[in-house]
C-alpha cells in the first residue's frame, strides 16, 4: 500500500492499515524509523530494522481503505538522489528533485488522483452576498439521473445551540460554516453539495439544487461596520487593537498626513483547488488535498464530521500554487461527508471561479497617518487609524491585525507611536493569509509619508530614510527589543550603490518597450521615467503566544539518509533544503524525504516563513543526534570525545589527522535513527489597551529600488527594473532565495498596478483570469538582487531569516514610489488607477 511522494521525492512510502498507530511495524512512520514511538518530548532515539525504500514506481498508489489511487509517474523516476559531483550541503543551490517533472507536467497533483468507482462532487453556491435561507429542496437534485448523495447543513452535526448551523470552523475563530444554514453572508458561499457519476451530472445537480432566498441588504463598507445591524452572531469587530507608545502631546516641526486605500489582491494559485475523498472501513475518511497545514486541516475536518481525528487521515498531494492557507477547511469537510454518505471515493476540483469565490484573499484597507518629523527629518511621531476589511469570517484577521498595528511605522526609530487598528466584518469575500499580510498594507502607507515628508524637507528619500533607520537593540512600537540583526542602513546603502538602468536614448539601437507592452499606443514624448525607493518588514513564524513548533526524524541506513517531517512545501522548496540540511550535518548526499500525512508527528502550517525555522531546526537537531550516535563509538576507540571528530566532504576526520575515514565505511551496517522538535522562544499577545507585548519571534527586512516609465497621457505604467537588498541572516540556498525574491516582488508588482478583485454590491464581479489582471512575462521587469546582506540571528536555527515576504511587502510601496516621482501626483490607491496617474 503506497501513497505518492509530494515532498519533493520520485518515491514511496507504505502507508498504514486502519487502526494500525503510528510508529508501529505496519504505519508510515514505523516502515520509516523502524518503530520509532511518536515523540512526545524533544527528542527520542533508537534503532531498527525496517528502511525506507529507496526506489517504487511512483504511478500507483494505494490508501489505508484499500483502494487504489492512481496519478501520472513522475519524470525521471527512482531515488531523489544527488547529481554526482554536484555541490551538496548549505550554502549550495542544486536542483529541486521535482523541477523537471513540474517543468514538463508530469508532477501528479490533487486533481490528478484516480480510484476505482470514483465519484464527483460539486458545490452549489449562494448567487447573493448577503441572504437569508427561507428553504432548501434538494428533490429536484436527487431525481438527476445519476446522482447518488445531496447533502447540505442538515447533514453535519449541530453547533453549540443544536440546530444545524453548517459546522462552523476556521483557523483561530470558529465562525466560517461550512454550509450556509439560515444565513448567506457572502457571493459564493457553499449552500449543498452532490456526488455524481459525471463531474458535468454533479454540476447540474448542484445547479439543481432549489433554494429560496429572502435577500438582505449586504454591508460591504467597512467604515459602516461599526455602526451597521450585525451581520453575524458575533457582531461586525474581530478586533480591535490600540498601541500606545511615548507621549501623545509630542508634535514636530513638519506634519504631513494622508489617507490611503489597499485593494482586495487574489492568492491566484496557479492551480485551483481540487481533492479526494476516500471512505474508511472504520467510518472514517481519507483526504487527500493540497493542504498546506496537514495537522489543523485534519483536526477541523474531523470536528466538522463529528468523528474523533484518528479516523480522518489527511494526505498531503501536490501544492500547485501558495502564498498563503492553500484550502478552505470547508471544501475538505464538503469532499469527506460525500465520501461517507455515498461509501465511493469522490473528487472535486473546483472551475477557476469557484476558486475565486471560495479562498481567501488579502485584507483591503483603509489607512489614515499624520507624520511628525523635526527639521533635520528625524521622525518625532506617529499617528495612525488603520482599518482592515475582513470579509464575512474570521479567518486569520486577528493575526493580520497585529502585524498592522505593531508595524504600523515600518524599520524606523519613532519615539512616540499612537495607532488605532480595527479588522471589521463585511458581506465582502472573507480575507486571509497571503505574504505580509498586514505588513504589506501599513508600508505602502508610511513609505507613502516618507516620500512626503522629504518631499517637504527638500531631502533625497534615501537620506530620510537612514537618518531614521531602525537597527539592532531598537525598540518597536509595541515596546519589544529589536534582538535580531536590522541591517537597514546597510540595505539602503546597497541600493545606493547600484548603477541605474539605462535611458532609451543612451541604447539608440534597442526597442524602446513602451508602457503598454511592446507596441503600446504612447507617443514617446509623454512618457516619464521615475525612480522609488521603500524599505519595510515582515515578521516570521507565528506570534502572540502561538505554539511554533515542529517534530523531524532523521535516519541513516545504509548509504542512505530518510528524513520525515510534515512541513509541506508549498513551492518555497523546503525539502530541498531538508536535503542540504542532512548532507550537510551527516556528509552523506543520498537523501529520501518521505511524502507527507497525518500519521506523522505536527509540524505546523506552511505560512509567515515558518518551515525554514522550526522545520529545519527540528531535521537539523535530528541529524546532530545521529551524528552523534554514528562518531561516539569511533570517538571511543581512539580515546577522545565525539566532539572532536568532523564530517566534511563525505569523510569523518579527527582534529589531529590520525583518524580519516569515509563516512559510508563507518556507516557500514549500521541503522541509526533520531527525533527531534524545534520550539522557538515563547511570544505573548499585545496588550489590548496599549499594545505592549513581546509578540514577535523575528523580523526580516527588505529594502527596493523601483524603476518606471509612465506614460503620463494614457495613466499606463511599465515597470523596468526593480533593484533589491534583502536581509537574509544567512544564504542556504542563493539560487532559491533569488528566485523566492523574484517571486514575492512580482505578486507585489502585480497589487501595485493591476490585480485587485472588483465588489459590486458584494458580489465578485471579475472572478476569472480573463478578467483579474495578473503580471504576464511582458510585466515581469528585470529584478536585480543588489545583497543578500547575511548578519546571522543568532535564535534561528542556521541563522537564516524567511525570505518570501518581505519583498511582496515593499515592491507596492516602491512601485507606488516610482510612479509618484515620474507624475508628480499623490499616488494613495493600490492598485494605481489610470486616472490617478493621466493628466
Amino acid at each position: 500500500m503506497t501513497t505518492p511522494s509530494t515532498a519533493g521525492d520520485d518515491d514511496n512510502l507504505t502507508a498504514p492499515a486502519p487502526g494500525v498507530p503510528q510508529g508501529a511495524p505496519g504505519s508510515a512512520t514505523g516502515g520509516a524509523l523502524g518503530g520509532a514511538r511518536q515523540a512526545g518530548t524533544a527528542a527520542t532515539v533508537g534503532s531498527g530494522s525496517a528502511r525506507i525504500p529507496a526506489q517504487q514506481s511512483a504511478g500507483a498508489a494505494v490508501t489505508s481503505a484499500g483502494l487504489s489511487l492512481t496519478a501520472p509517474a513522475r519524470a525521471g523516476g527512482g531515488s531523489a538522489t544527488a547529481v554526482a559531483d554536484a555541490p551538496i550541503g548549505l550554502g549550495a543551490s542544486p536542483v529541486r528533485a521535482d523541477a523537471l517533472a513540474k517543468a514538463m507536467g508530469t508532477f501528479p497533483y490533487a486533481a490528478d488522483l484516480w480510484a476505482e468507482g470514483l465519484l464527483w462532487g460539486a458545490v452549489a453556491r449562494a448567487p447573493y452576498p448577503h441572504a437569508r435561507i427561507v428553504s432548501v429542496d434538494i428533490g429536484p437534485a436527487l431525481a438527476v439521473p445519476g446522482v447518488h448523495a445531496v447533502v447540505t447543513a442538515a447533514d453535519l452535526r449541530p453547533g453549540p445551540s443544536g440546530r444545524p448551523d453548517g459546522a462552523p470552523s476556521g483557523p483561530i475563530v470558529q465562525d466560517r460554516p461550512v454550509f450556509a444554514a439560515e444565513v448567506v453572508r457572502h457571493h459564493g458561499e457553499p449552500v449543498a453539495a452532490v456526488a455524481a457519476d459525471h463531474p458535468d451530472t454533479a454540476r447540474l445537480a448542484a445547479a439543481a439544487v432549489l433554494v429560496v432566498y429572502e435577500p438582505l441588504e449586504p454591508l460591504t463598507d467597512p467604515e459602516q461596520a461599526f455602526t451597521a445591524p450585525p451581520i453575524h452572531p458575533d457582531g461586525n469587530l474581530f478586533r480591535h487593537q490600540p498601541v500606545r507608545f511615548g507621549d501623545p502631546e509630542a508634535v514636530g516641526d513638519i506634519v504631513v498626513e494622508g489617507l490611503y486605500q489597499v485593494g482586495r489582491q487574489d492568492p491566484a494559485p496557479i492551480g485551483a483547488e481540487a481533492g479526494l475523498a476516500v471512505p474508511r472501513p472504520d467510518g472514517g475518511v481519507e483526504l487527500h488535498v493540497a493542504s498546506t497545514d496537514p495537522h489543523g486541516d485534519r483536526d477541523r475536518a474531523a470536528m466538522c464530521l463529528g468523528l474523533e481525528p484518528d479516523r480522518v487521515r489527511l494526505v498531503v498531494s501536490g501544492v500547485p500554487g501558495a502564498t498563503g492557507d492553500r484550502e478552505d477547511v470547508g471544501f475538505e469537510v464538503a469532499l469527506g461527508l460525500l465520501a461517507i454518505r455515498t461509501g465511493h471515493p469522490v473528487k472535486m476540483a473546483l472551475t477557476r471561479e469557484e476558486s475565486f469565490l471560495t479562498h481567501a484573499h488579502r485584507h483591503p484597507a483603509l489607512l489614515r497617518y499624520r507624520h511628525h518629523a523635526d527639521a533635520e527629518g528625524r521622525l518625532v511621531k506617529v499617528e495612525a487609524q488603520l482599518l482592515l476589511d475582513g470579509g464575512a469570517y474570521a479567518e486569520v484577521s486577528s493575526e493580520a491585525l497585529a502585524a498592522a498595528a505593531a508595524m504600523a511605522v515600518g524599520p524606523y526609530v519613532v519615539p512616540h507611536v499612537f495607532v488605532d487598528a480595527w479588522a471589521v466584518r463585511t458581506n465582502n469575500p472573507p480575507a486571509g493569509r497571503m505574504r505580509g499580510e498586514g505588513s504589506l498594507q501599513t508600508c505602502f502607507a508610511y513609505e507613502s509619508q516618507l516620500d512626503k515628508l522629504a518631499a517637504a524637507l527638500d531631502l533625497d528619500p534615501l537620506e530620510i530614510r537612514r537618518r531614521n533607520a531602525m537597527s539592532t537593540g531598537d525598540l518597536l512600537p509595541t515596546g519589544q527589543a529589536v534582538t535580531c540583526p536590522a541591517p537597514v542602513l546597510g540595505l539602503l546603502d546597497a541600493l545606493a550603490a547600484e548603477p541605474l538602468p539605462a535611458l532609451p536614448v543612451d541604447q539608440p539601437d534597442d526597442e524602446w518597450l513602451l508602457p503598454g507592452g511592446p507596441h503600446g499606443a504612447g507617443d514617446p514624448a509623454a512618457v516619464r521615467r521615475g525612480i522609488g525607493y521603500a524599505v519595510g518588514m515582515a515578521h516570521m513564524l507565528g506570534a502572540e503566544g502561538a505554539d511554533e513548533v515542529s517534530t523531524a526524524s532523521v535516519r541513516i541506513s545504509g548509504a542512505q539518509a530518510s528524513v520525515m517531517c510534515t512541513a509541506v512545501d508549498t513551492g518555497t522548496g523546503f525539502s530541498t533544503l531538508a536535503r542540504q540540511i542532512v548532507q550537510d550535518v551527516l556528509g552523506i548526499s543520498d537523501v529520501y524525504i518521505a511524502p507527507v500525512d497525518t500519521d506523522q508527528p505536527p509540524a505546523g502550517p506552511s505560512a509567515r516563513g515558518r518551515q525554514t525555522w522550526v522545520s529545519g531546526g527540528a531535521v537539523e537537531r535530528a541529524a546532530l543526534m545521529v551524528r552523534h550516535q554514528l562518531l561516539q563509538p569511533l570517538a571511543a576507540q581512539f580515546g577522545m570525545s565525539p566532539e572532536l571528530l568532523t564530517i566534511a566532504d563525505g569523510k569523518i576526520t579527527s582534529y589531529d589527522g590520525v583518524l580519516g575515514m569515509p563516512v559510508l565505511q563507518a556507516l557500514e551496517g549500521k541503522d541509526l535513527w533520531a527525533t527531534a522538535q524545534c520550539r522557538p522562544h515563547p511570544t505573548e499577545p499585545l496588550d489590548p489597551e496599549t499594545g505592549q507585548g513581546d509578540a514577535f519571534v523575528g523580523l526580516a527586512f527588505c529594502a527596493m529600488r523601483a524603476v518606471v516609465d509612465v506614460d503620463v497621457e494614457l495613466g499606463t505604467v511599465r515597470v523596468v527594473e526593480l533593484t533589491v537588498a534583502q536581509d537574509v541572516g544567512r544564504a542556504l540556498n542563493p539560487e532559491q532565495i533569488e528566485a523566492r525574491i523574484e517571486a514575492g516582488a512580482t505578486q507585489g508588482l502585480g497589487l501595485a498596478l493591476m490585480e485587485e478583485l472588483v465588489g459590486d454590491g458584494g458580489r465578485v464581479a471579475n472572478p476569472s483570469f480573463t478578467h483579474y489582471r495578473l503580471p504576464t512575462s511582458l510585466d515581469a521587469p528585470v529584478i536585480r538582487v543588489a545583497a543578500l546582506v547575511e548578519e546571522r540571528d543568532v535564535v534561528a536555527p542556521f541563522g537564516a531569516k524567511a525570505v518570501g515576504a518581505a519583498p511582496a511587502v515593499v515592491a507596492p510601496a516602491a512601485v507606488a514610489a516610482a510612479v509618484r516621482a515620474a507624475t508628480g501626483r499623490a499616488v494613495t490607491r493600490l492598485p494605481i488607477p489610470a486616472e490617478d496617474i493621466a493628466g
